[in-house]
């Protein structure tokens, strides 16, 4: 029985399957975690045991033969199906796990907070919070869901849009003493302003840029303080060591609680904003779309835009 696997091994068609989906050696090596030249070794390798070819080798690029078409179709039905019966076997003994991929801020300051209600619905649910701030138009293959700050164009993932960017100037109240806002947007000029490093502002507003869009004219201060990453930039503000730029959706709940106050009226708009990332090979599918309908509901629910 199953003779024509003797020799191949799960990892050679997982590696071949990742190649041949996404036509590249590279674009595989990244999402296996490997390196091209020991996926191109792999499928040459699985290549002479089959004793056929799999890939054709064009300019600056790699196509399926027949036969690879072929191979792929059946491996991917092969290798969802094992994912089906593996996790239908450990959900047996366990609790379900939810593997959701974000950045910091957004889990620390949307996610978190809300997060108890999604385990008062689904108590044998146990959300898995993956962060990091790298690559975040990449969706990492071995997770469920991903919520990301972009344009809408992701690699390897069906997009929905949550919300876009909408941000204006926070900062604690004692920062301003005997002030009280409303302030004209040109007090940004008077007061110290905290700073994301650049390799880490991932295409949100830095000052330069709403500087622009709320029309003052002269150059922001470089500020003593530079943060890696927004959730630590925020708890700076809340110490009342300068003013942040504050997203809507992030510091709703630290504005209400008197954390923070906004300076103005004044905002700042964008095309970008973040995402639900839902990857193409899709796991724990039920497991997901309750996922996703909670999450759906809490962004229409009035508490989640107070």
């Amino acid at each position: 029985m199953f003779k024509a696997i003797d020799g191949l091994s799960l990892d050679a068609l997982r590696v071949f399957e990742s190649a041949a989906r996404q036509l590249s050696f590279t674009a595989a090596a990244s999402e296996l975690g490997s390196s091209q030249p020991a996926i191109s070794q792999q499928i040459k390798r699985l290549e002479q045991q089959l004793a056929t070819r799999l890939f054709d080798r064009v300019y600056r690029g790699i196509v399926l033969t027949e036969a690879g078409e072929l191979l792929l179709a059946h491996v991917q039905e092969g290798l969802t199906s094992l994912d089906a019966g593996l996790v239908a076997v450990t959900a047996r003994q366990q609790h379900e796990v939810l593997q959701v991929a974000t950045d910091f801020a957004f889990a620390a300051y949307w996610l978190m907070p809300r997060l108890q209600r999604f385990n008062r619905l689904y108590p044998e649910v146990d959300v898995s919070l993956i962060t990091s701030e790298r690559d975040p138009a990449a969706v990492p293959s071995d997770i469920d869901v991903a919520i990301r700050f972009g344009d809408g164009r992701f690699k390897h993932g069906e997009a929905h849009l949550l919300f876009r960017e909408e941000v204006f100037p926070v900062c604690s109240p004692r920062l301003l003493g005997e002030r009280q806002p409303p302030l004209p947007a040109q007090v940004l000029t008077e007061l110290p302003l905290l700073h994301l490093r650049p390799e880490h502002r991932s295409r949100w507003f830095d000052w330069e840029g709403l500087f622009r869009a709320l029309g003052i004219a002269s150059q922001p201060m470089p500020g003593a303080l530079r943060f890696d990453n927004y959730t630590l930039l925020i708890q700076a503000a809340i110490a009342g060591q300068g003013v942040a730029i504050g997203w809507r959706h992030l510091v709703d709940e630290l504005l209400a609680q008197g954390l923070l106050c906004r300076l103005g009226e004044a905002e700042a708009h964008s095309a970008l904003g973040y995402y639900l990332v839902l990857p193409e090979r899709k796991r724990r599918q039920r497991l997901t779309a309750r996922f996703v309908d909670w999450l759906q509901a809490e962004l229409d629910s009035p508490a989640a835009t107070v």
